[in-house]
């Protein structure tokens, strides 16, 4: 059985710093830090872009300890932006602000990407949300890596939050993943045989420079450079505390899934890795208003459905730790209301101004600090 640190988490958050008339986004990240850093330390920090600043939970038994960090965190970042007179969203893009008015954050690795990516990384406005998931053995984090995979889409689909870019409606309700994914060390990884053959991987692609350490590689799943964890990075950020609590509780009881498979010799299906990248872009594109790929019964379905099968998997995972009820709950809550995606898309049709999404983004990433 795995040790008794496993399965922590830790959620990392990227948020967007807004001007409170123009609503479009603000280079004040620099100063929102310092103050910010005063009330919760080295858990904020900065981002590729001085519009960007990003927050990450200190690690986490249970989903009320997740909830109550991104409470405590959200509410300090926001604090500290209102008395800089600014504002703060979680959406994966932002409705309109334009990236060639962005200004990079004055570091070395920044300035390293800048340099690497070049156009790429100009564009590159997006906001995620990362889940890690605490596993000690190298060996098992690669294995659940493995296992996952398949369940990815159905995840970004339920956290799509970013169907605008520059004023205009994408067709995506995951644009963000569309963006992301013309980097080079993006997407779903293929899997892999051991622990052993993915350090090679590493070691490669550092040895012909295409990238520094393994920090650098940037999949929807990797095992984390500097933790014992395995890393989740396929979400939008969520708008609503909510949303990001289901995400993270769904990413857990994936990876503690797939290691309860292992254990029992359940093999893992091989699986094309065409039809995981279709199955992405399907999930990029429609979100939950379309129907979703299943890879193992190679059909599409309602999204719904898909969504249904993954808590059908996942149930024991969630009944064994308590959070069955918690993280359905908010799965048919985020079916019943809309995604992210669609919710922006909501407030844009009732209205007809790109302002109004704004502000609803900024009232719903405030929600539950009560």
């Amino acid at each position: 059985m795995p040790p008794i640190d496993d399965f922590t988490i830790g959620v990392e958050e990227e948020y967007q710093i807004l001007h409170p008339e123009t609503r479009e986004l603000r280079q004040r990240a620099q100063r929102i830090l310092l103050e910010a850093r005063r009330q919760v330390g080295d858990d904020v920090t900065n981002e590729l872009y001085l519009s960007q600043i990003e927050i990450g939970t200190p690690v986490c038994r249970t989903l009320t300890d997740v909830r109550a960090e991104l409470v405590r965190l959200r509410k300090a970042v926001i604090a500290a932006a209102a008395r800089d007179g600014s504002r703060i969203a979680a959406a994966g893009t932002h409705p309109f602000s334009h990236w060639d008015q962005q200004a990079i954050t004055p570091k070395a690795r920044y300035f390293g990407i800048a340099a690497d990516f070049g156009q790429l990384a100009r564009e590159q406005i997006i906001f995620g949300c990362h889940v890690h998931v605490g596993i000690a053995d190298r060996d098992a984090a690669i294995r659940v890596m493995n296992g996952s995979r398949p369940w990815l889409p159905a995840i970004l689909a339920l956290s799509a939050n970013s169907p605008f870019w520059l004023g205009l409606d994408t067709g995506f309700a995951s644009y963000r993943t569309e963006l992301f994914a013309r980097f080079p060390m993006t997407g779903t990884p293929h899997a892999f045989a051991s622990r052993a053959e993915y350090d090679d991987v590493v070691q490669a692609l550092t040895e012909v420079g295409a990238i520094d350490d393994g920090s650098k590689i940037y999949w929807d799943v990797r095992p984390s450079s500097h933790f014992e964890t395995l890393e989740f990075r396929v979400a939008d950020v969520c708008t609503t505390i909510d949303e990001a609590v289901m995400i993270a509780g769904l990413c857990r009881a994936l990876a503690r899934t797939s290691h309860e498979h292992h254990l029992r010799g359940k093999p893992i299906a091989p699986i094309r890795p065409e039809l995981l990248r279709a199955a992405k872009f399907r999930a990029s594109r429609f979100g939950l208003e379309g129907e979703l790929i299943d890879v193992h019964e190679r059909r599409s379905i309602p999204a719904a459905q898909m969504i249904r099968a993954m808590l059908d998997f996942l149930r024991p995972a969630l009944e064994s730790a308590g959070e069955w009820d918690e993280v359905s709950g908010l799965v048919h809550q985020t079916i019943e209301r809309g995604n992210g995606a669609m919710r922006q898309r909501a407030a844009l049709a009732r209205s007809g101004r790109m302002e109004d999404v704004v502000d609803l983004l900024i009232e719903e990433t405030a929600q539950g600090m009560d």
